[in-house]
């Protein structure tokens, strides 16, 4: 199961509003070989697909595909607004190592 912080459903709940073509598509988290630490995370909006997991949020879902699934299971995704930038940061209890960045892992 995926956890969002109240910062992280307000900020996909902002892109939902600000883009009419994402009514009605679920958030896509997903693992993808790269970075530094040999995985990285994913996120986009799409349709959801046979086979995903899906998490309900109030007004939206976040869906995970089954090859990404053993890699997020349990994991917490915040939205952070910093000087540095803002985005996603993910803690994961599945990971092993990870980079400085924060972007990656390995598990």
């Amino acid at each position: 199961m995926i956890m969002l912080s109240a910062s992280a459903q307000k900020a996909v709940k902002g892109f939902i509003d600000a883009d009419a073509a994402l009514k009605g598509k679920a958030l896509r988290i997903f693992v993808q070989g790269g970075g530094c630490s040999g995985f990285q995370y994913g996120f986009t909006f799409s349709d959801k697909q046979q086979g995903d997991d899906v998490t309900p949020c109030p007004e939206f879902e976040v869906v995970v595909d089954p090859m990404s699934l053993p890699y997020l299971d349990g994991v917490q995704v915040d939205w952070v607004d910093s000087l540095q930038g803002s985005g996603f940061t993910v803690k994961n209890p599945n990971a092993s190592g990870g980079c400085g960045c924060g972007k990656s892992f390995s598990a």
